[in-house]
Order: C-alpha cells, then structure tokens, then sequence
C-alpha cells in the first residue's frame, strides 16, 4: 500500500461535469485538457503511478495540479495565471513626440529622416532621456509611419 495523498482531489458533481464537458471538447487547449484528466484520474482514486502511465507526465506535474486544485480551486489548477510581462518603457507621450519629431521636416542637410537621427533629436529635446534606433523603428512601425512615402502624415 502506497503513502497516503498530501493533496486529496474531491470534485463536487458540477466541477465533475465541467472537467467531462472540457475533456468532450475538441477546442481546448491541450495542456488544460491534460490538466483536467489529472484531476479526473485524482478523483477517481487513482495513484500517482497510473496517472503518470496514463498520461505521460511527471510525478511532480500530476502533485503541481493537486496541490493548486486543493488551496486555489478549479480554474487555477486548470488555467495558468496571467503573466503581465516586463511594463512599456515608452508611454504614449514619448511615442507622440517621437512621432512627432518623424512627421516634421527633416534637419538642414538630410533629405528624409532616418531612426538615427530620430533617436538624436529625441534626446537632444528631452522627449526621452534615451533610446535604441530599433525602438524608434519599432514605435514609428506602429503607428504606420512611413520615412520613405512622398507625404509626412503618421
């Protein structure tokens, strides 16, 4: 007989019935329908062993999903939680004057603009303190600016 299980998966009848419902469909992701089976398999008793067997996956994965189903609920041992991912360095001001500075005409000597001299004025003005040329690109390529085309509209 094996140890006893550190986190028991009981599955009220209606999260039974949702796990059934999400496991039928063919539109889900896969890894949430894995994630669901998991607790399908945990709820009807089996071990760790036969879940890993039936499964293909890790002892620690098949633990992962039964410890958040037990302290968190369903939809987090079902879905991965939002990453946010690294903030905007640039705020819509900055990307306005530098918008700005690409739609005016070019300095004294240059027939168009280009990013590095883009990246230069912003500085020299204060719109950022500072900024790569690939950025710039990035910021005007939003905003359908186009350097090259015959008017400077953005």
């Amino acid at each position: 007989m094996g140890r006893p299980v550190k986190h028991e998966v009981r599955l009220s009848a209606e999260e039974e019935q949702q796990l059934k419902v999400l496991t039928s469909k063919g539109k889900t992701n896969a890894r949430v329908v894995k994630r669901a089976h998991i607790l399908r398999l945990s709820h009807e008793g089996k071990t760790v062993q036969d879940i890993m067997d039936a499964l293909h996956v890790t002892h620690g994965t098949i633990n992962n999903i039964r410890k958040k189903y037990c302290d968190h609920g369903l939809a987090a041992a079902l879905f991965d939680a939002a990453r946010p991912g690294r903030p905007e360095k640039f705020d819509g001001k900055d990307r306005a004057g530098i918008t700005g500075i690409a739609c005016s005409e070019a300095p004294e000597g240059h027939a168009k603009w280009s990013v590095r001299l883009i990246r230069d004025q912003a500085v020299e003005l204060g719109v950022v303190d500072g900024i790569a040329p690939s950025t710039v690109f990035y910021i005007l390529k939003k905003t359908k600016s186009s350097r090259t085309a015959k008017g400077r509209g953005a």
